[in-house]
């Protein structure tokens, strides 16, 4: 777990600061060059992915074998995922210097891979805005998950058995996450009444499932159909999931008492995962989880060169900056969500212990 030190290490940091050092950071930052827009590099990374895209439509075209087939849905839940990255970077404005280009570009990306921008773009910045607060932040208020003691003492009988174990299903659940987002993207627009793109978004999004579902249907057998659909859509939901939860799980939770200042927000409640070449590339940025809250208009490929400069930064302000490996990181995420079921696992032996009291 990132274990009780980390968290008295933050908590320490809560108690002592007197002042906001970000916009010291941020001329630090702008300054060096890093929040200018990098149209080389993402010319490269949306032709590039959009090649492996069709490489995957044409072996699906092409190849009878099955075996093959559920190869090529693993590789196309890689490439979905890819897409989903660039999308992110486009709701963020990190991709081009305009706003009206970042919006096309965000709408094609997420139309590609069946999902809504605007549900997206919503809910993803409201997370930014409150990291980790368990009443506000919408990667919290997940009804299967309980992310504080609090909250699980708070569920209904039967949910409250069911959170208890909450570190054993935590992985599997993934599995459904793309269908979720896709749920998720549905409900948002049918809620909808004044949305900005109110009717080109169902649009796309039905003539994402138009032709998904045709292809699928026009050149394979029912059972190959249903093979490719499930390992494609488990593999990419699992694949997105895995690369989301170290980001914040097992992190500082936001005390509402306790305001932070921005910089001290961001950091305390965010993992890093250690960068290298894979990693960068399999988190497509992520990883630098830390340097994005902080900077979310930074290209992706900038967060190595500010991560040097936050670190240091962080270490001159006793700000704790936290980073770690991959694995240890899910085992910091799940031995965290055993610790927050505890006290529901034992809830019965307890109501037991009440009853003769």
């Amino acid at each position: 777990m990132i274990g009780t030190q980390n968290l008295e290490i933050a908590e320490e940091t809560i108690n002592t600061f007197q002042s906001n050092p970000y916009p010291e950071l941020r001329g630090i930052i702008k300054e060096q060059g890093l929040l200018d827009k990098q149209p080389a590099y993402y010319t490269y990374k949306i032709l590039s992915t959009l090649a492996l895209l069709a490489l995957s439509i044409t072996l699906l075209v092409i190849i009878d074998n099955t075996w093959l087939l559920l190869a090529n849905a693993v590789f196309l839940a890689f490439v979905f995922s890819q897409i989903g990255y660039i999308g992110h970077d486009a709701g963020h404005r990190s991709v081009l210097g305009s706003t009206r280009g970042n919006e096309i570009i965000g709408l094609c990306a997420s139309s590609l891979i069946g999902l809504s921008r605007t549900w997206w773009v919503t809910a993803h910045n409201q997370h930014h805005s409150t990291p980790n607060d368990l009443e506000t932040d919408p990667h919290t208020l997940l009804p299967p998950l309980a992310f504080s003691q609090e909250l699980a003492l708070g569920k209904s009988r039967v949910m409250r058995f069911v959170v208890g174990y909450q570190a054993f299903y935590f992985v599997p659940l993934l599995l459904l996450e793309g269908l979720g987002l896709r749920l998720a993207s549905i409900q948002f627009l049918i809620g909808q009444r004044r949305a900005k793109y109110l009717l080109f978004e169902p649009l796309l999004l039905g003539l994402h499932f138009l032709v998904y579902f045709g292809l699928l249907f026009f050149f394979l057998s029912p059972w190959q159909i249903l093979g490719f659909f499930l390992v494609h859509q488990g593999l990419f939901g699992l694949y997105y999931g895995t690369v989301f939860a170290p980001n914040h799980k097992g992190m500082l939770i936001l005390d509402k008492d306790k305001p932070l200042d921005f910089l001290r927000t961001q950091v305390l409640t965010t993992r890093n995962i250690k960068p290298g070449l894979i990693a960068d590339f399999w988190y497509g940025g992520l990883n630098y989880q830390i340097e994005h809250h902080l900077f979310p208009l930074m290209p992706r490929n900038n967060f190595g060169k500010a991560r040097k400069i936050i670190k240091a930064f962080c270490k001159q302000h006793d700000v704790s900056y936290y980073e770690t490996g991959t694995f240890r990181s899910y085992r910091e995420i799940l031995s965290y969500l055993h610790q927050v079921g505890a006290p529901v696992r034992n809830w019965p032996k307890i109501e037991k212990q009440m009853g003769r009291a």
